[in-house]
């Protein structure tokens, strides 16, 4: 368990997923990656290999993951294997809001 705040980096111990924490909850929580805990990000760590059957964490500008029960966002920085969870239960990818129409 580890209380986050916006703005820190974390790695997975089993990939190569990387995230930045955008929203932070009010309380404690598991943050997990490849069914590992995902650790701060410390320069010149490396991830082990995973052989994770999972669709994988992916990146770019819509790839917010959240848990809007929680208040969590977190942002996938680099692409890995496992599927990122919170408390043990899987975060879903959140939907970009839709831009206004211009007439």
């Amino acid at each position: 368990m580890i209380m986050l705040k916006a703005g820190l980096r974390l790695r997975c111990a089993g990939c190569t997923t990387e995230v930045i924490v955008v929203r932070a909850p009010s309380t404690e929580v598991q943050v997990t990656c490849c069914e590992l805990e995902m650790l701060p990000n410390v320069q010149g760590a490396r991830a082990v290999t995973s052989q994770a059957d999972h669709k994988g964490t992916q990146i770019g500008l819509s790839k917010r993951y959240s848990e809007e029960s929680l208040g969590l966002e977190l942002l996938c920085t680099k692409a890995g294997a496992g599927p990122l969870a919170v408390n043990g239960q899987q975060l879903t990818i959140k939907n970009a809001k839709p831009l206004p129409s211009s007439d």
